[in-house]
């Protein structure tokens, strides 16, 4: 073939250039040059996916900080509040049991098979629930004619009330070292939005209140849990 003809074809596309043993092997692809930039990020639909697993992740965290943070807290209450009712029973006087409470310990509940007394703070308002049981403001001194109402959170102070039977006995303490026995005589179910709890009684009565059912996953329901104890006599000081 001629010098001219060999170009012809070569520039028309139609004739194939030697091949080398190196280049019949595979070609080998340049990375990319240092100004260049390779984008190695996620598509958009397996970022969204990996954004919602970790979402997930850190809020099943959160919970669980938070299942293990209240019972933490309220045993370290309890601690607290057994400091200040020690403090209570020696001169008689309300001691706070840090020092910007606005609540102090009005009794102690002895429950059965419970290992330990429980300190009832005064007045059941939502932040002092969250530290031990609590005495509502306004109904009776406990030993005193009438309805004394403590309520407490069924997940961490009250859980013992759903082992309470009728028949059995519990025993609340005074700050001045008064002790009174009751008689559980009734246990019941009702819908807080409907029931009404007399405070006026003739003779002395304990009514222990938690929220219902003990295993609800969602707190804040309707449902009340309600223990009524009649005094079966005081124990002395």
């Amino acid at each position: 073939m001629s010098r001219r003809a060999l170009a012809a074809q070569v520039s028309s596309g139609s004739g194939a250039m030697p091949t080398s043993p190196a280049s019949a092997r595979g070609t080998r692809t340049a990375g990319p040059t240092p100004g260049e930039r390779r984008d190695r990020r996620l598509p958009p639909a397996r970022r969204v996916g990996v954004a919602a697993l970790l979402g997930l992740l850190g809020a099943g965290g959160a919970l669980l900080a938070a299942g293990a943070w209240i019972p933490l807290k309220a045993n370290a209450a309890q601690w607290l509040l057994n400091r200040a009712w020690a403090a209570t029973d020696d001169d008689r006087r309300h001691v706070k049991p840090w020092p910007w409470a606005d609540t102090w310990p009005a009794a102690r509940l002895h429950l059965p098979r419970a290992s330990e007394p429980l300190t009832v703070l005064a007045g059941a308002s939502g932040r002092n629930l969250a530290f031990g049981p609590a005495l509502l403001e306004g109904s009776a001194v406990p030993g005193a004619p009438g309805v004394s109402v403590i309520a407490g959170h069924r997940d961490t102070h009250f859980r013992a009330l759903e082992a309470l039977a009728v028949g059995e006995r519990f025993r609340v303490e005074r700050p001045d070292g008064a002790t009174y026995a009751y008689d559980v005589v009734s246990i019941e179910i009702v819908d807080a939005n409907t029931a009404r709890l007399r405070l006026d009684a003739e003779e002395p009565t304990v009514a222990l209140v938690t929220c219902y059912p003990f295993d609800a996953v969602n707190p804040g329901g309707d449902l009340r849990y309600v223990v009524i104890g009649v005094a079966a006599g005081p124990l002395g000081r």
